[in-house]
């Protein structure tokens, strides 16, 4: 019997392009892409606006508030540009190439909940009605690691003023971008998609509270969460949320998985930061088992709502 063993490259002949559409492939593109550009001119549109310079470039360097100091020298950019936690665009630390999909123009934040009246600012607008000034502050990442970075921005003082919270309002929730055609990471099921965060008002209204626009003198790089972000040093990265859209003010709160494992010493120098030593070992396996144990938890589905719990669902960054 004569067996046929297709080679990898063959497909069925019911596959094949038709002749007559073959010889006048041209014509057929050339309709075919008049037709998709007549029906999506919205979306080339956005496309060409995201690919613009960064409107807000000639706002930095801002000038350096001195009270925000460090003691020991700030992380080179190369280091920090490309060794990040971006969980939208991987689960590696090597995102940088992927971040870059990531459309900053145009961005819109919206604000509501318990508010005096809802809200959406675009981005330059709200630039426009607050003072950029640069702050040094420490990163400290709950996998042991962490660095020094120059962030330019505001309070989160300044923008929660502006949204004029009721005297009810109790917590701050603030949630990053949904887009599963640029993030393809979100496309995955292993989180409940988008990432959502949150601080107490007190914590939201604390002067070390701060909203990150930019970074090294320059608009903050996609792959650090561009174009507006949180930084509150006195906690885990994990809490500071990047590329924020959404920024909800209420009063019960939902709910929050804690991750677990010893905690980093504010006053150990990290092996990213310029001119110190490598890791304890026994302190990346602490790290790297709460991690493990945090990806387990995410897999679960989420509890109900009770009073007092802090806000959001909390994860790596």
């Amino acid at each position: 019997m004569h067996v046929i063993h297709r080679r990898g490259w063959e497909i069925p002949e019911r596959l094949a392009t038709p002749e007559q559409l073959f010889f006048d492939r041209r014509a057929f593109l050339a309709a075919t892409g008049a037709a998709a550009l007549a029906l999506t001119p919205q979306l080339a549109a956005a496309q060409r606006v995201s690919d613009l310079p960064d409107p807000s470039k000639d706002l930095y360097p801002a000038k350096r508030n001195e009270k925000f100091m460090l003691d020991r020298p700030v992380t080179d950019e190369k280091i920090n540009t490309n060794y990040n936690n971006f969980y939208e665009f991987g689960s590696s630390k090597n995102v940088a190439r992927a971040a870059q999909a990531l459309k900053p123009r145009p961005w819109t934040m919206k604000i509501d909940g318990m508010v005096e009246k809802d809200q959406e600012i675009g981005i330059d607008d709200l630039l426009k009605q607050v003072t950029l000034e640069e702050r040094l502050y420490r990163h400290r990442c709950v996998e042991a690691w962490s660095m020094a970075i120059p962030w330019s921005g505001f309070p989160l003082s300044k923008l929660v003023e502006l949204a004029k919270p009721l005297s009810s309002a109790k917590y701050l929730r603030m949630e990053t971008f949904f887009d599963k055609t640029v993030a393809f990471e979100q496309r995955k099921p292993y989180y409940p998609w988008p990432y959502v965060e949150g601080l107490t008002m007190a914590e939201a209204t604390n002067e070390l509270a701060f909203l990150v626009t930019g970074a090294y003198g320059k608009p903050t790089p996609k792959v650090m969460g561009a174009p507006i972000r949180l930084a509150v040093p006195w906690k885990y990265g994990f809490k500071s949320i990047k590329s924020i859209v959404q920024e909800l003010l209420g009063g019960v709160a939902g709910v929050r998985i804690r991750l677990l494992g010893q905690r980093q010493s504010a006053g150990t120098p990290s092996a990213l930061e310029s001119g110190h030593g490598r890791i304890h070992r026994h302190r990346r396996a602490q790290a790297d088992d709460a991690v493990q144990r945090l990806r387990r938890i995410r897999r679960r589905p989420l509890q109900g709502t009770r009073e007092g719990a802090a806000v959001g669902v909390a994860g790596i960054r």
